[in-house]
């Protein structure tokens, strides 16, 4: 018996925001596949979600442009059809010292990883989505609007992708819709040897207009907004999600 229902395709998606999202879309009635690097967090992921007809794992470098055609082919032939691509995947490290120490190679890991990642995602996705009218997601950052000292590689990939994305909704309409995510701070920590992490301090949430700190569901519920029809008139967009961090002026 054949299934009909929608199909995402979400990078990185063992950990943090990645795994919310597969989790919410799955609980949305999604089908979903996930790439990311982490073998065994994956297969953890993966068997804790779902059988085999809800939910994938493929092993994928998104960096790389064969494992980028390799894991597609493995998806559509899973889900037989591709409605939304998730860009996810990043290095998520923004620090890397003082821009006259940072070395040409980890400047080109973040960009490899962090924006010729999603481009090339996009580039072996959009067949596929153009057939079903999809959308894609990409996931930036509020550091793409704002800094601190010494993210000059992460803050770069971050804008970069601001502008992949508005310039592929240019490129790809009306066929598809394509949107941008800027998360704040959003708590992403998990167990680490069976223990839960310590909870975060009341002046950690009140540094939020919202009144907290975000969860990976407030990301996922937006990702499932934004490919959904509801949002149809919504491309080349960055929204951003942060409780209102970026609005908030503060003096030291």
């Amino acid at each position: 018996m054949s299934d009909d229902r929608n199909v995402a395709l979400v990078t990185g998606g063992a950990h943090g925001i990645g795994r919310g999202i597969v989790e919410y879309l799955l609980k949305q009635d999604w089908r979903v596949a996930f790439l990311d690097l982490d073998d065994t967090a994956a297969n953890e992921v993966a068997a804790a979600l779902g059988g085999p007809a809800e939910v994938l794992f493929v092993r994928c470098n998104v960096a790389d442009e064969g494992d980028v055609e390799s894991a597609l082919r493995q998806v559509i032939n899973w889900g037989g059809r591709l409605d939304a691509l998730v860009n996810n995947a990043g290095l998520a490290d923004p620090v890397t010292g003082a821009v006259e120490e940072l070395t040409l190679a980890e400047w080109h890991k973040r960009l490899d990883v962090n924006l010729t990642g999603p481009f090339l995602m996009v580039k072996h996705a959009v067949s596929h989505l153009r057939r079903t009218r999809g959308a894609i997601i990409n996931m930036a950052s509020t550091r793409a609007l704002q800094s601190e000292a010494n993210t000059e590689a992460y803050a770069a990939t971050k804008g970069g992708l601001v502008a992949l994305t508005h310039a592929l909704a240019v490129s790809l309409g009306p066929e598809m819709r394509v949107n941008c995510i800027s998360p704040g701070w959003i708590d992403t920590r998990e167990p680490e040897n069976g223990r839960e992490p310590a909870p975060l301090s009341a002046s950690d949430h009140a540094q939020h207009p919202a009144g907290r700190v975000g969860k990976p569901d407030d990301i996922a519920a937006m990702v499932h907004y934004l490919i959904s029809p509801q949002a149809g008139f919504i491309t080349g967009q960055n929204i951003v999600v942060d409780g209102g961090m970026v609005r908030k002026m503060i003096y030291g």
